[in-house]
């Protein structure tokens, strides 16, 4: 039998279930308990009618919310660009170019160097709240190297996509067809087993929308699910191909139209709006307006895009400040979007909320309210983290 561990004397609980909790949004109970069974959720509610277990953790009358939901991020590569951040907060602009530095790192090093790497920004981020991870290979862009990253991320995290598509490999600089047609075939080929997702990077610079849709329509047919990097440098096609071919999320979503609002509001139970707040902050780019898809009724999520070039933080509690403060969403929907948001952008029920039957991902936030991640901005304030019901932190 497993044991049983109540985490009690909560403050304030959130459990994005509003049948929980106090019909909002976010579920919360104040004064509350929650009970743990091996790796799941068995019971959540008032302290006072908690059941009896094995192991008791009293909170302390702290916050108590769900692990964060990370659906974006690049971290299975070698080096960083320093530099080219340096520069650009010199004044040079960002554009897409910069991969082709991380690219030639990541080949040069051994397996062993971007495992190293890539656990120590798991556990970096699991330091401040993050329990489920996505992230993905396009740091390789040859078939052996795109395989090898996500062999090594499958190692780690069940949530791996496949990113041959993340530019045009230097190797087929004067034949991006021939690229295109090696991404869906035999790198797709030797990809696919390690990966549940299939990406692209559709942006000028990067892949045009019909080079995007046949990576897609070649990564569903091997059973691949599509999201999208989409909209982020500039206006394109990238939001209304993820609502086409029903992807996951379109990540980004910086330059909208009125009619990629419309299509993203429409697909609100199929594709998600991830906006990915890091990369504006770290390339001084125009904000995505979160209050303006989620007025719309678009679903939000909210993820770091952690990555050695355009967004290098492995903080969802800084991405939820920057969300409040300067993408106009509200302190709850914010911490909604890093959590059931980016549970929804993963097609996962069992992440993302505290309620009985779901995976025990949680983080003990040491302040009296969730809203503190925004009200403290950079302030360490996850004190303990459960994952799968063990506590790692």
């Amino acid at each position: 039998m497993s044991t049983t561990t109540s985490i009690t004397n909560i403050g304030s609980l959130v459990t994005n279930d509003p049948a929980l909790g106090d019909g909002s949004p976010l579920g919360l109970i104040a004064n509350a308990a929650v009970v743990i069974d091996g790796d799941k959720i068995a019971w959540v509610g008032p302290a006072a009618k908690a059941p009896a277990a094995d192991e008791v953790f009293d909170a302390q009358g702290r916050a108590v919310i769900p692990g964060f939901v990370d659906s974006h991020s690049h971290l299975v590569f070698a080096g960083d660009r320093t530099q080219e951040f340096n520069a650009r907060m010199s004044g040079r602009a960002y554009s897409a170019g910069g991969i082709r530095t991380t690219v030639a790192a990541t080949r040069a090093a051994t397996d062993a160097e971007l495992e190293a790497g890539l656990v120590r920004h798991l556990e970096e981020a699991r330091r401040q709240g993050t329990t489920t991870f996505e992230t993905k290979s396009g740091y390789g862009l040859t078939v052996a190297d795109e395989a090898r990253a996500l062999r090594i991320a499958a190692a780690h995290t069940e949530e791996v996509t496949y990113l041959g598509a993340h530019i045009v490999s230097p190797d087929f600089a004067e034949d991006p067809a021939g690229y295109v047609d090696l991404v869906t075939g035999e790198m797709l080929e030797a990809c696919a087993p390690y990966a549940r997702w299939v990406d692209v990077f559709c942006e000028k610079g990067a892949f045009d929308g019909d080079q995007a849709r046949a990576i897609l329509t070649a990564g569903a047919a091997a059973g691949l699910i599509p999201r999208v990097h989409a909209n982020q440098l500039s206006y394109g096609p990238g939001v209304q191909l993820a609502v086409e071919l029903e992807a996951a999320s379109a990540d980004h979503c910086t330059h909208l139209t009125d009619a990629d609002v419309d299509a993203l509001a429409q697909a609100a139970g199929t594709t998600v709006a991830t906006l990915l707040p890091g990369a504006e902050f770290s390339t001084r780019a125009q904000w995505p307006d979160a209050r303006r898809l989620i007025d719309a009724g678009a679903t939000v999520a909210l993820s770091t895009d952690c990555n050695p070039g355009s967004s290098y933080t492995s903080s969802m509690p800084f991405c939820i400040a920057l969300a409040v403060r300067d993408m106009r969403m509200t302190p709850d929907e914010a911490l909604w979007s890093a959590t059931a948001g980016g549970a929804r952008a993963l097609r996962r029920e069992d992440i993302g909320r505290v309620a009985p039957g779901a995976r025990a991902d949680l983080a003990l936030l040491d302040a009296p309210s969730h809203v503190h991640l925004a009200y403290r901005p950079g302030v360490p304030l996850v004190s303990g983290v459960w994952q799968r019901g063990r506590r790692v932190h």
